[in-house]
């Protein structure tokens, strides 16, 4: 799971390096309500079927707040960066291009 600011794009080769894996690819949409047991649009880090390795842009360390999806399309939370890491277990890295 990777938490980036909503005008970036995912660096896939970035994302390689922080993973450790050779080669990375976006899930399919067709997959994604399976694996996260959220729909496009509602994906949040927060409450996944699995806790899987969570990644926050980098960028948000200079914030104090950030808002995410709640996990129903259209409805947010603002969460600060810290309380995020800690709930999701999830890592600052610089993920995006």
């Amino acid at each position: 799971m990777f938490v980036i600011p909503v005008e970036s794009e995912l660096d896939l080769k970035k994302v390689a390096q922080v993973t450790g894996e050779k080669k990375v690819e976006m899930v399919p949409v067709k997959d994604m309500q399976k694996l996260t047991g959220y729909i496009r649009g509602g994906c949040s880090p927060i409450g996944m079927k699995k806790l899987y390795p969570t990644f926050i842009d980098s960028s948000a360390s200079q914030l104090e707040y950030i808002v995410v999806s709640s996990g129903k399309i259209g409805v947010q939370i603002e969460i600060s960066v810290e309380a995020l890491q800690s709930v999701t277990e999830a890592v600052l890295q610089e993920v995006v291009k």
